[in-house]
């Protein structure tokens, strides 16, 4: 049974992950050899976890609940030594993957699961120097950012861990109040990310052919396709629409599509040009200070009220 969970990476992910797990009354360890990192989290969490109480979401018992239940650790063998589960949330870059799952190997308990939020990096090469009794306690589980508003957990299922094992981390994100989706081949993006570029993709050739400018692409895909996906799966939609209509459209508008292999040069333009969206001030769009903050708040609303309305169905 899990119980004491560690989150390596106090930074962007890892933060959020280590907050929901332990508003779900587990015992969790957040590491960051960075001190800034780590000591910047514990206001980070608090933040979070009041916006979600102000939004009425949880209770202000909660937040105590979830900030009483994290330690805060910068040296990583007492961080996971009584781990049951470790997730890592480090930079994507393999080498320091790898590098920290084998010192892991040497620090945690057999019986610890090793996972890895990982979504573009195969769980194969990250495990592969690992003994195999351990490779049998590997796997990818991929959050969504924020990590605290976004259901989303997927969990690799590749084959490499008994369905014991497995059913237990299952059952730590059902708890922790995730949807976990089961993930059974090692492909590159998970299936998520897959979907998500697949369909920015287009958005962003719609945007450099000139079929229409930026905020009107967003108003499609909001209030079209993004509008019906929030409560309903695009096979599902499909299954409704009638699948032999859906295979004329596809007929007819798939050798339109973009079957680019590298990202668009649209975008490489703005980012050569340091128009990183709104941490620059500019992107597709143009940021003010003001806005900035705005916006941020405006998000994370959009994505309660989404969270909250998905409990529904």
């Amino acid at each position: 049974m899990i119980k004491n969970i560690s989150v390596i990476g106090a930074g962007t992910m890892g933060h959020g992950i280590a907050h929901v797990f332990a508003r779900a009354g587990y015992k969790v360890s957040l590491y960051d050899a960075f001190e800034a990192c780590l000591a910047a989290a514990p206001q980070k969490m608090r933040d979070e976890l009041q916006f979600m109480a102000d939004e009425e979401y949880i209770s202000q018992a909660d937040v105590e609940k979830a900030l009483n239940n994290i330690s805060l650790f910068n040296d990583l063998e007492e961080a996971v030594k009584d781990a049951d589960y470790v997730i890592e949330a480090i930079p994507e870059k393999m080498e320091l993957k790898k590098e920290l799952f084998a010192k892991l190997d040497k620090m945690c308990p057999k019986h610890t699961v090793f996972a890895s939020n990982t979504s573009s990096l195969k769980l194969s090469e990250m495990i592969a120097d690992l003994p195999e009794e351990r490779q049998a306690l590997c796997m990818i589980s991929h959050w969504y950012n924020p990590a605290y508003l976004l259901p989303i957990a997927e969990l690799s299922k590749f084959g490499n861990m008994d369905e014991e094992v497995f059913q237990q981390v299952y059952d730590l994100y059902v708890n922790s109040g995730k949807k976990p989706v089961c993930v059974l081949k090692d492909i590159t993006g998970m299936i998520a990310n897959r979907l998500l570029h697949a369909q920015a993709r287009e958005a962003f050739h719609l945007v450099e052919i000139g079929a229409g400018n930026p905020e009107d692409i967003d108003n499609a895909l909001k209030y079209g396709p993004c509008f019906r996906n929030a409560t309903t799966g695009m096979l599902e939609v499909a299954d409704m629409g009638g699948l032999d209509i859906w295979l004329v459209a596809h007929d007819n508008i798939f050798p339109a599509l973009d079957n680019s292999e590298k990202g668009c040069q649209a975008i490489r333009d703005l980012v050569e040009d340091g128009n990183l969206g709104l941490k620059s001030g500019k992107g597709f769009f143009e940021y003010s200070e003001e806005e900035k903050t705005r916006m941020q708040n405006a998000f994370y609303k959009r994505l309660i009220t989404q969270l909250k309305a998905s409990e529904n169905y």
